[in-house]
């Protein structure tokens, strides 16, 4: 997946916009529900020659991911149990990394109160994902 089709792939997702709280080279996706403070889900330099992205994990699965995949590690600068770092050099298949962007996506969005969540019509609620009570 090239820079173009990674920025867009997250900008399709319902809430989320483009952020560069860190400077011009680091584009950072966040969700935000009308109204609400924006959450980070994802954070890649789109610009780098070496392109890869900083995903949000649930903890036991980023350390299956890390493990059965060299191209995914902890997240440089991140908190290490709860970001992956995923290169985006196409040895992982681009479904791979979009279903990726989708977790990281769903447990931000699964963070916020049920309100929040319905404004944005996220569909976790369809699937079951209801992870908050509230």
């Amino acid at each position: 997946m090239d820079a173009t089709a990674l920025r867009e792939f997250c900008l399709s997702l319902p809430g989320t916009f483009e952020d560069f709280p860190f400077g011009p080279e680091a584009s950072v996706f966040k969700v935000r529900a009308p109204g609400r403070t924006a959450k980070m889900f994802a954070l890649s330099d789109l610009q780098s020659p070496r392109l890869s992205i900083s995903l949000k994990c649930e903890p036991v699965l980023a350390q299956q991911l890390r493990t059965a995949h060299p191209e995914i590690t902890g997240a440089y600068h991140m908190n290490k149990t709860h970001w992956n770092g995923v290169r985006c050099d196409g040895a992982l298949p681009d479904d791979m990394l979009r279903d990726m962007i989708e977790d990281s996506y769903d447990l931000v969005v699964a963070s916020l109160p049920r309100r929040d969540r319905e404004s944005l019509g996220w569909m976790g609620l369809a699937r079951g994902d209801d992870v908050r009570q509230g």
